[in-house]
């Protein structure tokens, strides 16, 4: 397992990897009609290629035997580093891909001068606000994304970098 910046060659991957993680993880909470209009605006190419370019942004990415298999959305900003998104391909899950690619993340945005990290999860995603517990991170408010004209709730957790 490797972990890596990407670069504007992974957005398909990239893409492919999200794409699989909202069917799987989130039949109960989007229809596949929302999560494929999620899908297809937060990880189009040109916005993905943008983040990856951003001097404000991380997005690195996990292989395993040249495959990627997971990644990361971070920005800092003026309240230290926030992980917008992290995902693992539903077949690399239990293999500690999530937790090697969240402290590698964190490490990076303590790097860049984060001291706080904030998280954001679908409150109603049981499996992945476990996992941001699991990692010490505490819940810190909710709020709300938008997703195909929809609002959804998402917990937002703080923890160190």
């Amino acid at each position: 397992m490797a972990i890596r910046e990407s670069t504007a060659e992974d957005v398909e991957a990239i893409a492919r990897v999200a794409r699989a993680s909202w069917e799987a993880d989130y039949p109960d909470i989007l229809s596949r009609e929302t999560a494929a209009e999620g899908v297809e605006a937060w990880y189009a190419p040109e916005q993905l290629e943008r983040e990856i370019e951003s001097e404000n942004a991380l997005v690195p990415v996990v292989e395993i035997e040249a495959e990627i298999v997971g990644f990361a959305h971070a920005v800092t900003d003026e309240q230290g580093g926030t992980i917008l998104r992290l995902y693992v391909a539903p077949e690399h899950r239990r293999d500690g891909v999530g937790g090697d690619l969240l402290e590698h993340t964190r490490s990076a945005l303590a790097e860049r001068g984060a001291e706080r990290v904030r998280a954001m999860v679908f409150a109603d995603n049981d499996l992945g606000n476990e996992f941001y517990r699991r990692f010490g991170f505490e819940p810190e408010r909710e709020s709300e994304t938008e997703i195909g004209g929809e609002t959804y709730r998402e917990t937002v957790y703080v923890a160190d970098a």
